[in-house]
């Protein structure tokens, strides 16, 4: 089989095993975040005054990734991009506007910054290295899948686009205005998990790292704020069940 082809199923193949990814990535975390906890002094910053502003930069940084999951979520229609299902593929149109102006794979690049958070909070230096050659390696099978599916179906049109787009660093001064409005009711929607799942795995850390000094200085901000996400997934999610107020035609 040529290489064109291997890479084509292989990214299918991992693409349906994705899930499994953010798993891994965080039980090895939690080990190593358990092991600098135990032993301070394996991590400069550790039991020092600029610790709290570190744990505050990891948050920030996985708070920018969903920052760009939702803007990006928020303006794409239904079905577009070579959108992955149980099915196969899916793509009706070609996302070309707005963040997907600067860079091909916003969603891909949200996800690493949301899972950087955690890896940096370790405080394992050789760990955020290793997590960033992996994410690398699995996901750029991922987006050679899509991108082959892109370019036979659209042709010309995704070549062209292509050639001008940047695949995972953006690149501002091509931005084009989006095509259609934001659409709250699609985000919250797609993205109640993310949002209580970057909380928990923080607040998580939190508990664990203060038990494990028998301590309980805990940090109060990242436990109400998992409360209160996890009350809005289960809000929203019944909502979303029993409902159709968050439906929206063509969304």
């Amino acid at each position: 089989m040529a290489l064109q082809e291997e890479f084509e199923q292989q990214g299918v193949w991992l693409f349906r095993y994705r899930s499994y990814l953010p798993l891994i990535i965080l039980l090895i975390g939690t080990i190593l975040y358990l092991r600098t906890e135990i032993y301070p002094e394996t991590f400069f910053l550790e039991e020092t005054p600029y610790e709290i502003y570190f744990e505050i930069s990891c948050l920030a940084v996985s708070l920018v990734g969903l920052g760009i999951r939702i803007y990006t979520v928020g303006y794409t229609p239904k079905n577009t991009s070579g959108r992955n299902t149980a099915d196969g593929q899916v793509a009706d149109t070609l996302n070309i506007t707005g963040i997907y102006s600067i860079v091909r794979h916003p969603l891909y690049l949200g996800n690493f910054l949301m899972w950087l958070g955690p890896a940096m909070i370790t405080g394992n230096f050789w760990f955020v290295i290793a997590f960033a050659l992996f994410y690398w390696v699995y996901y750029e099978r991922i987006m050679y899948a899509e991108e082959q599916f892109l370019r036979n179906k659209f042709g010309e049109i995704y070549t062209a686009w292509a050639e001008k787009t940047p695949a995972f660093i953006p690149n501002i001064k091509n931005f084009v205005k989006n095509d259609l409005p934001f659409s709250w009711k699609k985000v919250v929607k797609k993205e109640k998990n993310g949002l209580f799942a970057l909380f928990l795995i923080f607040a998580v850390f939190d508990v664990l790292g203060e038990l494990i000094e028998n301590e309980t200085q805990f940090n109060y901000f990242i436990i109400a704020a998992c409360i209160f996400t996890a009350l809005l997934y289960v809000i929203l999610k019944i909502l979303k069940k029993k409902t159709h107020i968050l439906d929206e035609i063509g969304r």
